[in-house]
C-alpha cells in the first residue's frame, strides 16, 4: 500500500524512541513525512503550525504533560488524526485508560519489531490495535467517538470551560491553574477551539466572539 502521502507526528522525550520508530515509519511502512518533537509544546507548535496530520504517535507520560487530560485533549484537538499512545508502561488501567479517551491504539515500546510494524499497519487501516498480552483477563474500553467539529456548540465541556476562562482574560497559565491541568493542555484546548473559531490567535478569538460573529 502507497503511504507515501501519509504525514506522521512523533511525541516522545526519548531520542532512541523517536530514531527506533522513526526509521519503522519511513523504511517499514513507507511514511513518505515524519516529523518529530520532544515535547508536547513542540509537538502542539508543529500541529498547529504545520500541515495537517494523518498520525500522532504520542508518549503517554512526557514531562509537559497531565496523562489522560492531556491525551483527551489531544483527540478531540485531531478528530480527524489517527492516533496512537507509545509507552514504557503495560499496566492495564494505563491501556484502559488510553482507550476510554478515544485513541486508536496502544504500543507498550518493549513490543517485537514485527508486532510493533503489524499494530501501526492496523491503526493506519483504520483499525484499533493493542497486543494480545494487555488484552487477556478483559481489558476493554467504549472508545469515544470522534468528531468534527462544526460549531461551538460541539466543543467539549472542558474545551467550553477553557473558552470561559479565555473570555475573562486569563493567561494560559492562569486558565490551568483554575481548571487544575497542565498548560500544555489548556494550549491543546485553545488550538481546538481556534480551529473551531476559524482564527489563529487568542486576540482574535476574544474579537469574534465579542463582536458577536459566528
Amino acid at each position: 500500500m502507497d503511504r507515501s502521502h501519509v504525514r506522521a507526528l512523533l511525541i516522545d522525550d526519548h531520542e532512541l524512541v523517536r530514531h527506533a520508530i522513526r526509521g519503522l515509519l519511513v523504511d517499514v511502512l513507507g511514511i513518505g513525512g515524519v516529523a518529530e518533537a520532544d515535547s508536547l509544546a513542540s509537538g502542539l507548535e508543529r500541529i498547529v503550525e504545520g500541515p495537517a496530520i494523518d498520525l500522532l504517535l504520542v508518549d503517554l507520560n512526557l514531562p509537559d504533560t497531565d496523562g489522560p487530560e492531556s491525551l483527551a485533549a489531544l483527540v478531540d484537538a485531531l478528530p480527524d488524526a489517527r492516533i496512537a499512545v507509545i509507552s514504557g508502561s503495560v499496566d492495564r488501567d494505563d491501556v484502559v485508560g488510553c482507550l476510554a479517551v478515544g485513541v486508536d491504539g496502544y504500543l507498550p515500546k518493549g513490543l517485537p519489531t514485527a508486532e510493533l510494524v503489524k499494530g501501526l499497519e492496523l491503526i493506519l487501516d483504520g483499525g484499533s490495535y493493542v497486543p494480545s498480552q494487555l488484552t487477556r483477563g478483559g481489558v476493554a474500553a467504549s472508545p469515544k467517538p470522534k468528531h468534527k467539529p462544526a460549531g461551538l456548540e460541539n466543543l467539549t465541556t472542558r474545551q467550553a470551560d477553557v473558552l470561559n476562562q479565555l473570555l475573562f482574560g486569563k493567561s494560559s497559565k492562569e486558565i490551568a491553574r483554575a481548571l487544575n491541568v497542565a498548560e500544555g493542555t489548556v494550549k491543546i484546548h485553545l488550538a481546538a477551539i481556534y480551529r473551531v473559531l476559524g482564527v489563529r490567535t487568542r486576540a482574535e478569538a476574544i474579537a469574534k466572539l465579542v463582536g458577536g460573529e459566528r
